[in-house]
């Protein structure tokens, strides 16, 4: 297959500014300290504060950021953002210039969670550093002018990844309600056998998916154990989750798990919208801002998330059930 053929013809020039993460364990702090996008200015009109928030037990404390519109009054409805980066980089401050946006645009809240990277801190860690985050967001929603039935979650690549096992955990503890699903490009498998994740495709290739795996699943990684929390394609129910919202490109080997993913949250009654983008690679509406393709990706993203956020018949928080 002539994947270049492929690539959108208005990215393919982007491309070769980002290259390929070719992580290993020798250049993983190389590739932590560089930037995946450049910096931008941000407006004065978005506000937002660090809180230190108790941990899962036994775990150090997790810091979140509080991204609001200057002077709004609540209650407000809340995103709550776990960042990307294959779980082994990135930060939430990553989630600044989104918030930048979406604050002002949808009048809403936006809050960003920092949970400890693998390998240093492999799953359960992670995930559980998101249910802090997410806990004390539900406990302090009167201070923050947050609505809890209108609070729900989002993140790309790993953080997609994260989300998708949050609202699993969530709806199995049963008792942080979760409004909606949002999940850009997210990593779901950690079998890595579908055709897509086999493509030497541009910007995540399959040696960097499995470093993120290994990583991330430590002893658990090329094992049946691995629990759908860890990895949400592993999960063989999912009736009673949130509404979704998957996001992905063609060029993207993540693209096979994302569609099953989509179709399967539909089958089992969660009602999921998915948008395929033809020769779109991994981070395009991040990475590659000014292609028409992003553009529309992001346009459809922005208007189905204001319909969450502010539709009076948007369905209620997912059910959530114990087990």
């Amino acid at each position: 297959m002539d994947l270049e053929s492929l690539i959108d013809p208005d990215i393919r020039p982007l491309l070769a500014e980002f290259g390929d993460f070719r992580l290993t364990p020798d250049n993983l702090a190389a590739m932590r300290s560089r930037p995946i996008v450049q910096p931008v200015p941000l407006s004065d009109e978005v506000e937002r504060v660090d809180h230190v928030v108790p941990g899962p037990k036994g775990a150090p404390d997790v810091v979140v950021r509080v991204h609001r519109p200057r002077g709004a009054t609540g209650p407000l409805p809340c995103v709550y953002s776990i960042h990307g980066g294959g779980y082994v980089m990135g930060s939430y401050t990553g989630d600044d210039v989104r918030f930048d946006s979406w604050c002002l645009r949808h009048r809403c809240i936006g809050v960003s969670v920092e949970y400890r990277l693998a390998p240093e801190t492999p799953y359960p860690g992670p995930l559980e550093d998101c249910y802090a985050g997410l806990a004390w967001v539900h406990e302090h929603t009167e201070e923050l002018g947050v609505d809890p039935a209108r609070t729900g979650i989002m993140g790309a690549s790993a953080g997609g990844g994260l989300a998708a096992g949050l609202a699993l955990l969530a709806r199995d503890r049963g008792v942080l309600p979760v409004a909606f699903q949002l999940l850009i490009y997210p990593m779901l498998d950690d079998r890595q056998t579908s055709p897509s994740s086999r493509v030497e495709a541009p910007i995540w290739n399959p040696a960097a998916n499995e470093f993120g795996w290994r990583s991330y699943l430590g002893p658990l990684y090329g094992t049946d154990d691995t629990p759908p929390y860890a990895a949400a394609s592993r999960a063989t129910d999912l009736s009673g989750l949130p509404p979704g919202y998957v996001m992905v490109g063609t060029i993207d080997g993540f693209h096979d798990e994302d569609v099953d993913y989509a179709l399967r949250l539909n089958q089992a009654g969660v009602p999921t919208e998915l948008h395929v983008y033809a020769g779109a690679p991994h981070g395009f509406d991040n990475m590659m801002t000014g292609a028409p393709v992003a553009k529309r990706a992001r346009r459809a993203m922005n208007e189905w998330l204001e319909r969450r956020l502010h539709a009076t018949d948007a369905a209620p928080p997912s059910t959530m059930r114990s087990r």
